[in-house]
């Protein structure tokens, strides 16, 4: 992620090029990831995993390879189909076995957080040796183990072969649609960081292993708040969750837009903690509790319009407001996060997910 927009910019596009072939591998996954409950409903969950954990880590690479817009454009078709499903069919699966047997789901979900913070570091030694090539590469290489491993997941019965209501069912749940909109405007602003901070931070003479260092260290408070994090998220419930989330993004994207002071950088990017994680938990403990049989068309809606349709929308307009403000794009994601607090003050608070 970090190091993508540079691969695309070194194939020769400019910023409002890049922020559309990002835009248009979010409308992708957007689609096929309404697509990929049904679709593991008929040739199972765990095949669709598989596969596309395997084609998404085969096609990633080429993203670095080839030059001009067409051809990013097709690798971005088959790469946004391939990875759409491998978010929500995990946390489907995560979910279920929650009902079937409880545990805490943060502390299983820092395990990824972690492996984001050594990724992230190892991508930005990997771009110092080899460029973008060999960033992705290490993405890609990453993707095919996970199809690798997700041989090993059981998916419930229930999950392949029962008869599933609409997918739009869970839209008829009170305070779904509520939560849809806090996601889609927190999750949505850091559509200029993970399109051109990069790009923004490189301009200003940062490093690739510093600006690795940077984006990894934003994920080392969202492990302490996946690990250590259930009491305080018991507490706050899945509306306070969302709200600090919401007020951390517009803490956040505020000082990013003013400052590119690494010292300053470091201590802003332990927020990711909230503008992602805790709205992250706040959508999971909120799904946690609805019906059981619509636990995978939730996160496959949720995943679709909750996060990628909105941050493709706004990843659409974050390559021209880069262009036309530079760093001062970021205050424009502050003010989604003014309507995601808004939004999120309306949300139930909910029982504790198990």
């Amino acid at each position: 992620m970090p190091f993508l927009p540079v691969a695309l910019a070194n194939g020769g596009l400019t910023s409002e090029w890049v922020g559309i072939v990002l835009a248009f591998g979010a409308a992708v996954r957007l689609a096929a990831g309404l697509a990929s409950a049904r679709i593991a409903e008929l040739i199972g969950a765990r095949t669709v995993l598989v596969i596309g954990s395997i084609v998404a880590g085969l096609t990633l690479p080429g993203l670095a390879l080839v030059e001009g817009v067409v051809l990013l454009l097709a690798i971005q078709l088959v790469h946004g189909i391939a990875v759409a499903p491998i978010v929500p069919l995990s946390d489907a699966a995560a979910l279920a076995e929650i009902r079937r047997r409880p545990f805490d789901y943060g502390r299983v979900r820092a395990w990824g957080s972690l492996a984001f913070i050594l990724a992230a570091v190892l991508a930005g030694q990997a771009m110092a040796w080899g460029g973008p090539l060999a960033a992705l590469g290490l993405a890609g290489a990453a993707l095919m183990a996970t199809g690798v491993i997700a041989r090993g997941i059981t998916f419930p019965p229930a999950a392949q072969t029962a008869r599933r209501p609409s997918l739009w069912a869970s839209l008829q749940v009170p305070g779904f649609p509520r939560l849809l909109l806090c996601s889609a405007l927190t999750q949505s602003s850091h559509a200029v960081y993970y399109g051109f901070s990069t790009l923004h931070w490189r301009d200003a003479g940062l490093s690739p292993s510093l600006i690795g260092t940077l984006w990894a260290w934003s994920v080392v408070a969202e492990v302490l708040l996946f690990y250590f994090g259930r009491n305080a998220a018991d507490r706050l419930g899945a509306r306070g969750l969302a709200m600090l989330a919401a007020a951390a993004g517009i803490l956040r994207w505020s000082i990013m837009g003013w400052t590119i002071d690494v010292p300053t950088l470091f201590v802003v990017q332990t927020l990711h903690a909230a503008t992602f994680g805790a709205m992250h938990l706040a959508a999971i403990r909120s799904m946690a509790n609805m019906p059981a049989a619509l636990g995978p068309h939730a996160q496959s809606v949720h995943s679709a319009l909750g996060v990628g349709l909105a941050s493709g929308l706004m990843m659409l307009l974050a390559g021209p407001l880069y262009a036309a403000l530079n760093g001062k794009a970021f205050l424009i994601m502050a003010g989604l996060c003014i309507l995601g607090l808004v939004a999120a003050a309306g949300l139930k608070a909910g029982p504790p997910a198990r």
